[in-house]
Order: C-alpha cells, then structure tokens, then sequence
C-alpha cells in the first residue's frame, strides 16, 4: 500500500460500480476487436475482406454495438473516478475525467466510419479505406486516454491502490502514447509498438480485479 493522502476502499459502492464498468470495457472491447472483427479483415486483400464482412455482415455489426456499449461504459467509469478521486486532487481528477471522456467520445464518432465500411462492402467498394481511417482514430482516442492514465496513475497511488498497479496504469499511459504518436508521426514504427498493448491488457485487468476485491472487503471493525 503507498503512501495516501485519501484512501478510497470506504467508498464500497463506487469502487464495485466502477469495478463492474471497467470488466464491461474490458470485456466489449477484447470481444469487439479480436473475437468479432479482427477475422474478417485481410488488409493485404480488400476483396477478401468485403467477402468476409459481407458474409458475416451480423458479426461486424455486432462488433460495432460492442464498442458503442465499450463507450457508454467509458463515460460513466470516467464519472465514477472523478467521484472517487477528487478528494486526493480535485483538479488533476476533473482533468483525468475530461481526457478519459475525449477518448470516448472519439472513439464513438469512429464507429460511425466502420459504419461506412460496411455501405461501401454493401455497394461492392472497397472498405480498407475506410477500416484504416477508423483505426487511425481508435489511436487517436487512445492518445488522450494515454494522457488520462499518467493523470490517473499519480491519483490512484495518493489514493490507496498498490504501486504496483497505479504503476502499471503509468505504464499503459505510455505505451498508449507511443502507439498513438508511431500511428502518426512514425508510422514505420507503428508495427513494432503492437506487443507493447499487452502492459495496459494486463495494468487495466489488475486495476478492474483490485477494484472489485476491494469493494467486497468489509471494514475493519
């Protein structure tokens, strides 16, 4: 345990209810991304991969219903941690809350390019354009959500969390960063930064699993 300056594990409720959000993030997007969508795109081969989303048009677009639900569960999980942690730092908490709401909202307004690929598959185009652009912006969500978790990294190890998960968090903020910045400014590099997301993997489920222990833990008497 750090060093606090609040210590957030009286706040029972909130920590279950944010533990809860942060399983259906995890869950939505791990499922939307590698279980629904990912097979189907071929980005050496647009004809195979309008083949692919063409036949298995109910999967892509159950994929986009995951990540709508992923961002709705973003906001109210960006709420909830503003609750818990604005008494270590109201401000740095209210600034966490905004970047970690960007990242929704700019991956919500993505969907609405996945959308377009699957009228362009409809219309006999090709959609790796368009799948390429969302995934561009997916890395843009995610530099303002790397922003957020260096914010959030300071605030949960003030606030109670081990070190070696606000840590972890710190970790993933980077490697968020540097995936979002190789995308843009060092494309050529983009490829070699894609083992790195299995540190904010494994740092957001130890965060979301300490969250929800937490919340089950009675106080001491």
């Amino acid at each position: 345990m750090a060093d606090t300056d609040m210590d957030i594990m009286t706040e029972r409720p909130l920590l279950r209810a944010a533990g809860l959000l942060y399983l259906g993030i995890i869950l939505l997007g791990v499922s939307s991304e590698a279980l629904l969508r990912g097979g189907l795109i071929d980005w050496a081969d647009g004809a195979a991969t309008a083949a692919a989303i063409a036949e298995q048009a109910t999967r892509f677009r159950l994929s986009l219903g995951f990540d709508l639900a992923m961002a709705a569960c973003d906001v109210g999980l960006a709420v909830l941690f503003y609750r818990l942690l604005r008494r270590v730092d109201e401000t740095r908490a209210l600034m966490a809350m905004v970047f970690r709401l960007m990242q929704a909202a700019v991956i919500a307004a993505g969907l609405m390019t996945l959308y377009a690929a699957q009228q362009a598959v409809a219309a006999g185009d090709d959609p790796l354009p368009l799948l390429a652009r969302h995934a561009a912006g997916y890395d843009l969500g995610l530099f303002f959500f790397g922003i957020n978790a260096l914010l959030m990294a300071g605030l949960l190890c003030r606030a109670g969390v081990p070190r070696l998960i606000a840590g972890g968090i710190g970790a993933a903020g980077l490697v968020y960063l540097a995936g979002s910045l190789t995308r843009f400014v060092w494309p050529d590099l983009n490829a070699a930064m894609q083992p790195a997301y299995l540190v904010p993997l494994v740092a957001e489920t130890a965060l979301m699993l300490w969250l929800l222990i937490a919340s089950a833990k009675r106080p001491a008497a």
